[in-house]
């Protein structure tokens, strides 16, 4: 039962962050970036640097985390305030967050991307959450229109 067995539970966490967030299509499907951001905070580079637990990434953005999760290789909570909603995942190994952006990245959405943590939430969210936490804003996958499904009324 080595990481591969964690990393299941990683996948069920991302899919709950997914469906938590319950955000409208177009920011679940953002343009992807390439895996880099490029959007710089101020100050990102002292607290992006240092790892930080799911307690002190909540204290730092003002938010009281609900849905608390916790698994082996990482915890997640959801925040809701007057910045919006969010997902925040912290990890207990860089491996870890690898992994699990991995999974994430092909559903969409967009990252706050930090070290050994993640928020996850609109492009306008993350941006003011940057500011509090450092870190880079990263776009998953970008999904086009589905095809017309034969034998669907459309009307």
């Amino acid at each position: 039962m080595g990481f591969t067995h964690h990393l299941g539970a990683a996948r069920l966490l991302c899919g709950a962050a997914a469906l938590a967030l319950a955000l409208p299509s177009a920011a679940g499907c953002a343009g992807q970036d390439g895996g880099h951001g490029g959007h710089g905070g101020h100050g990102a580079g002292e607290r992006a640097g240092t790892p930080a637990s799911l307690d002190q990434l909540a204290a730092r953005t003002g938010c009281t985390l609900t849905g608390h999760r916790r698994a082996q290789e990482l915890q997640q909570g959801n925040c809701a305030n007057s910045r919006g909603r969010y997902v925040l995942v912290s990890f207990t190994t860089d491996r870890g967050l690898t992994s699990w952006m991995a999974e994430a990245k092909p559903w969409g959405g967009s990252y706050l991307v930090g070290t050994r943590w993640v928020a996850v939430s609109t492009p306008a969210t993350l941006q003011t959450l940057q500011k509090d936490l450092g870190g880079r804003i990263m776009s998953g996958d970008t999904h086009g229109a589905m095809p017309d499904m034969p034998g669907m009324n459309h009307g």
